[in-house]
């Protein structure tokens, strides 16, 4: 019960990681507000974690609307007083290919969805971290790190993340809110297809896996094994940090 009596903001959470950290973070004790685009997904883990004797609402929320944020703030506020934690999880691909073939408003909504969701998070939810001294978690990716190649406003998008994270770490820690960002790998999520170029197929995939020492994919709940660290009080002097959950990529 690492996270006994928090309160959890987990938006992207109707599938891949965020579903996973969702369930884990409820299953650690943590009150979660399941945060998604898709509302039927956000409802089906929420009624999961239910069932599972934890404690979740679903809130449907756009992260680059300032409005759908505020409303879910007040959601998760009317029915569990404050927030601990927040964990900006949504994120938006890049289908693999040459940065030309991206047109501008694919580009607008990638740096919409991984970059400026951040900067409306923290405007509407961090004032609500200072009074319970809580802290964030930002999913970035290995991209930010080492970028591969046909994916290169994705990866800036992420290298937004890890700098952000940082200097909000910084702006923050005189308050004692945390701020870490995390560096998955490859994984089977819903996103994967799209690094893959649009087709799925097991050559491509061994490509990917063949670059990670480890040997195999990032799971959902690898990631969230280590949300879950950054989260809890385990981790109260780790602000900053980028950390790689990569199975050694980035070695």
């Amino acid at each position: 019960m690492r996270l006994k009596d928090k309160v959890a903001i987990i938006t992207g959470a109707g599938s891949g990681f965020g579903e996973a950290m969702a369930k884990l973070f409820a299953a650690e004790g943590a009150k979660v507000v399941v945060s998604d685009i898709n509302g039927a997904a956000a409802a089906a883990v929420t009624k999961e974690i239910t069932e599972a004797g934890g404690v979740a609402i679903s809130s449907e929320c756009d992260v680059t609307n300032a409005e759908d944020i505020a409303a879910m703030t007040r959601q998760c506020l009317d029915n569990f007083q404050k927030i601990d934690i927040l964990v900006n999880n949504a994120g938006m691909p890049q289908r693999n290919g040459s940065m030309f073939d991206v047109d501008e408003a694919t580009f607008d909504k990638i740096f919409d969805v991984n970059v400026k969701s951040i900067f409306l998070t923290t405007k509407e939810i961090v004032p609500h971290l200072l009074k319970t001294e809580g802290n964030v978690v930002n999913i970035a990716s290995t991209a930010a790190l080492s970028p591969r190649p046909g994916l290169t406003w994705y990866n800036a998008s992420k290298g937004a993340v890890v700098t952000m994270s940082k200097s909000m770490a910084l702006e923050l820690a005189p308050k004692q809110v945390r701020v870490n960002s995390l560096c998955p790998v490859f994984a089977s999520t819903g996103m994967s297809v799209e690094f893959m170029g649009g087709v799925d197929t097991q050559e491509i995939r061994n490509k990917f896996v063949s670059t990670i020492p480890l040997g195999r994919e990032n799971t959902p709940r690898d990631l969230a094994n280590a949300a879950l660290w950054l989260a809890s009080d385990d981790a109260s002097f780790i602000t900053g940090v980028a950390l790689e959950v990569d199975g050694g990529r980035c070695v």
